[in-house]
């Protein structure tokens, strides 16, 4: 006799690395797993398969996350090897080197200022109000000026995850797994090392046991597909297609290297640095004790051999004699990433490339979801409906915007950028929006909110650092007050220089910060 949907009371997350560390932690602290009437969770993990590990950078919902299951700001500083990011600046992706114009653009974490009463500043900025030659996000945060000054985002005694600017992380991938490891494990998380050999089925088709070398069948309620490009679960064994999006963008390899500071008291960014190459990107991220660079490219327009002298011109003596590691990238997403009894999360999932460091805010997404949307009662399916409508549009909106960043390239100097400027392209919803904002300014109601990583002032700071020419026309008596407009640009710009003044050093503020939890630990 069928019994029907039980109640779920155990969890099974295959793979560890940040995907299946971060989901652990989070489930953890919102199931109550180190309650005896709390949702078990168990994460099995290969001791010989290592993570990607090579994406450092973060978005500002990072901090959230991190005050949900309990690590203290200065802990994480320290363990992860972590420095703060307050955005990124674009280095040659307007135009080729030497061309006429600004060779960079900055997409802060701030939003633009509105304080009450005032007008909203973007409409007057296309205007010019703000003076010539006045880049966006400088007129209208103080971000640009912090970050360029080389001052970080907040002081040392403010409180946990607060501060004078918003802003993100750079860290160690591999560390910052093994912090979310130790923090999930006191939450009650069961930690089994072990390699799958097997995932069976039962006759409805759903996830029946995944059968391990070291510790044989284990069953659960639910299971967590944390295994990678791998997908053993969602994709090996349940046949859920991927979705590639090679068509809109066009990356599919990287390489990688871990860059020495000259100096130990070198200063550190406080943003990553995305600098336009002929055939892809480079990135480059201060961390504490190292830079993490690495050139994303296409496959399709360079060689291997062609696309490490570009790297290793980049690095320059800092990078002699050390070997880049290399990766294919799996571009694209899972339309249908929770099935029956099994969801994915991370790279299992879906990947788009680093450029918007999107890698672990989708994580973050799909832990909150699986944590809120949980089939206690056993009901799987309308919780699978939920889980995979709002995640797909999510990736979609995410392709979107970084494509974005390409396709307004003035670039002409090689068939990678050509092609990224090709109409046919461009997904039809950006090519819509893109036709409505040659009148008007993005405004929020162009979007979702639930359903984007990217507020529309990152569509705004992407859009017009990238030159894009929005014409209001007879549009523009609609914002008639100017004198104040340009009253706020100048009261910003005053602001700006009294920041720099106030806010510490983004190295020093680091090594504070750092000091500070290594003596809350020896204590």
């Amino acid at each position: 006799m069928d019994r029907g949907p039980q109640p779920v009371k155990s969890v099974l997350i295959i793979g560890g690395g940040t995907a299946g560390w971060l989901t652990a932690a989070l489930l953890a602290r919102t199931l109550a797993t180190s309650d005896p009437d709390g949702v078990r969770i168990c994460l099995v993990e290969s001791p010989q398969i290592g993570s990607i590990g090579v994406g450092e950078g973060t978005f500002p919902s990072i901090r959230a996350t991190l005050a949900t299951i309990g690590i203290d700001e200065a802990r994480f500083l320290r363990a992860s090897q972590a420095t703060f990011k307050q955005g990124i600046t674009f280095v040659d992706w307007v135009r080729a080197p030497g061309g006429a114009g600004a060779n960079h653009y900055f997409h802060p974490f701030s939003l633009p200022s509105q304080r009450a009463g005032m007008p909203e500043l973007l409409p007057y900025w296309l205007q010019g109000a703000a003076g010539p030659g006045r880049a966006f996000a400088e007129a209208v945060t103080l971000q640009k000026a912090v970050a360029d000054a080389g001052r970080g985002p907040k002081r040392s005694g403010d409180a946990d995850y607060a501060g004078v600017l918003n802003y993100a992380y750079h860290f160690d991938a591999a560390r910052f797994a093994d912090l979310l490891a130790v923090q999930a494990r006191a939450l009650g998380v069961q930690h089994l090392p072990g390699n799958v050999d097997q995932v069976r089925l039962a006759e409805d088709g759903a996830i029946e046991a995944v059968v391990t070398r070291e510790h044989g069948a284990l069953r659960a309620d639910l299971y967590v597909d944390c295994t990678g490009f791998r997908a053993a679960l969602i994709g090996g064994a349940l046949g859920a297609p991927f979705r590639g999006v090679q068509d809109v963008l066009f990356v599919d390899r990287a390489l990688a290297l871990q860059l020495p500071y000259p100096r130990p008291d070198s200063p550190i960014a406080s943003y990553t640095i995305a600098t336009a190459r002929e055939a892809g990107w480079i990135w480059d991220i201060g961390l504490q004790q190292r830079r993490g660079t690495g050139y994303v490219y296409s496959s399709r327009h360079t060689s291997d051999g062609r696309a490490e002298e570009i790297l290793r011109a980049y690095a320059g003596a800092a990078g002699a004699g050390l070997e880049p590691r290399k990766l294919r990238l799996e571009v694209g997403y899972r339309p249908t990433q929770w099935v029956r009894n099994c969801v994915a999360v991370g790279l299992s999932a879906g990947f788009v490339e680093p450029l918007e460091a999107s890698g672990i805010g989708l994580i973050e997404t799909a832990a909150y979801l699986i944590a809120y949307l949980f089939p206690h009662n056993g009901e799987m399916a309308p919780v699978a409906r939920r889980f995979n409508d709002f995640m797909s549009a999510r990736f979609e909106r995410v392709i979107e915007f970084v494509k974005m960043h390409y396709c307004l390239s003035q670039r002409t100097d090689s068939s990678f950028w050509t092609d990224n400027t090709d109409a046919a392209s461009l997904p039809p919803a950006l090519a819509e929006k893109l036709a409505m904002w040659r009148c008007r300014p993005p405004n929020r109601l162009d979007f979702l909110t639930d359903l984007e990583m990217y507020q529309p002032a990152s569509w705004q700071f992407v859009l017009y650092g990238m030159e894009f020419p929005t014409r209001l026309g007879g549009a523009a008596a609609a914002w008639p007050r100017a004198a104040e407009a340009q009253r706020e640009f100048e009261t910003i710009r005053r602001l700006a220089s009294h920041a720099v003044a106030d806010l510490p050093d983004h190295r020093s503020l680091v090594e504070r910060m750092a000091t500070r939890a290594e003596a809350a630990t020896m204590a």
